[in-house]
């Protein structure tokens, strides 16, 4: 991807000229809240929306120039979703997979494959309006690869879904990642899914990535560890980047004064620390 920009009918631009680009196998994560460009960047990669300028490949192909060699190589889970409720999970399923030239005997056999990695074998009969918000989301997502795409877009999946059943399709989806090699694009505005999916990230602020890297370089380079503690009734915070020196003489006092360290609590950075100090200081 090499500065894609695109700018919307009265002077909005959505995004700003981005350059990243994606290994095969990788999970990417792009980061940032509503309005960061997120969704606007996956519409033109995956050609539904058409860049202002720039350019962009999807395993090899120009988006815009090659449009539909891009889409026969990628699939995409939508922040919406796309099945249809009257039809019974299976039925979507195989209608999907007639619509992509899947054989037969191999859609019925991908089919069950992955309903059991992600949990929905016990449901594929059943109408999918009487399944819930997460096992909606999960057979999008075994929908969206039933053809053995090079490259899966999630665009914000678990959006609108509880802690717990986000936290289920996570697992779900890192499982099926481990059993089979498919590049990955992820958007999300919780940082929490980066940090448990994602090889890297860029954070988006308003149509610019403000930073790109694996979460464990993009967490080493912010603030200091924070380490909270009680002394003589009162909370003590100290802010170290060396937190087990730190820790080990906080220790060694203590013991010296005859003393415990009461209340001891250690806060790494999170992706979420890196996302709010490196906005704060793009906006200065």
């Amino acid at each position: 991807m090499c500065a894609l920009r695109k700018t919307y009918p009265g002077g909005v631009e959505a995004v700003k000229g981005i350059d990243f680009e994606v290994a095969a196998g990788e999970v990417f994560g792009l980061l940032g809240p509503n309005g960061a460009g997120k969704s606007t960047t996956i519409g033109m990669l995956t050609t539904t929306i058409a860049p202002t300028s720039g350019s962009a490949r999807v395993a090899g192909f120009d988006v815009a120039s090659e449009p539909l060699a891009a889409r026969r190589v990628s699939s995409v889970v939508f922040q919406e979703a796309v099945v249809d409720r009257g039809l019974t999970g299976r039925r979507n399923l195989d209608i999907h997979a007639r619509l992509w030239g899947v054989n037969l005997r191999e859609a019925a056999a991908r089919i069950d494959e992955l309903a059991e990695t992600l949990g929905l074998s016990e449901l594929l009969d059943r109408p999918v309006g009487s399944y819930s918000g997460g096992e909606r989301r999960r057979l999008e997502i075994v929908r969206a690869l039933v053809s053995r795409p090079r490259v899966l877009f999630l665009d914000e999946p678990t959006v609108g879904l509880d802690p717990r059943i986000r936290h289920e399709l996570l697992d779900a989806i890192a499982a099926q990642r481990s059993r089979e090699e498919v590049t990955i694009l992820l958007t999300t505005h919780y940082l929490d899914e980066a940090e448990q999916l994602a090889d890297r990230v860029a954070l988006l602020r308003e149509g610019e990535i403000v930073r790109e890297g694996t979460p464990a370089e993009l967490t080493g380079g912010a603030e200091d560890t924070e380490i909270r503690y009680r002394r003589d009734g009162k909370e003590v915070v100290i802010r170290t980047s060396e937190p087990t020196k730190t820790l080990n003489e906080l220790t060694s006092q203590a013991l010296a004064e005859g003393r415990e360290l009461d209340d001891l609590v250690v806060r790494r950075p999170t992706l979420e620390d890196v996302y709010l100090l490196l906005t704060e200081q793009a906006a200065e």
